[in-house]
């Protein structure tokens, strides 16, 4: 962003939360299955007999808290590339807003705990 700006270009960041897009929505879960399936064996025992039931778990739940709003990233994007003075930064959704920008304030050492 900062190396574009000699060169009379303004570049603005867009930061989504978690929405339902063909990535979130596909067939995420068999994915992980048939990845984990390929894995060697000293790979699946690095990361232990229950990672496949964890990341699973975690990824069901992700994709019950997905926006089907996209009309929240599209207005970003529109209000970017059409206002005479647009953002640096655009978070769209309320995670984004509420939980990953104040995130990034916060020292890496503490965002690790959390």
């Amino acid at each position: 962003r900062l190396e574009m700006r000699d060169f009379g270009v303004k570049v603005s960041m867009i930061e989504p939360g978690y929405f339902k897009t063909a990535i979130t929505q596909g067939d995420v879960e068999n994915s992980f299955i048939s990845t984990w399936e390929k894995a060697p064996e000293e790979i699946k025992m690095s990361y232990g007999e229950n990672y496949l039931k964890e990341i699973l778990v975690l990824t069901r739940d992700m994709q019950k808290k997905c926006s089907s709003n996209l009309s929240l990233v599209t207005d970003c994007m529109e209000h970017a590339l059409t206002s005479r003075y647009p953002r640096t930064r655009y978070a769209a959704g309320w995670d984004a807003k509420l939980f990953f920008i104040p995130l990034s304030y916060l020292p890496s050492a503490l965002v690790d705990v959390i």
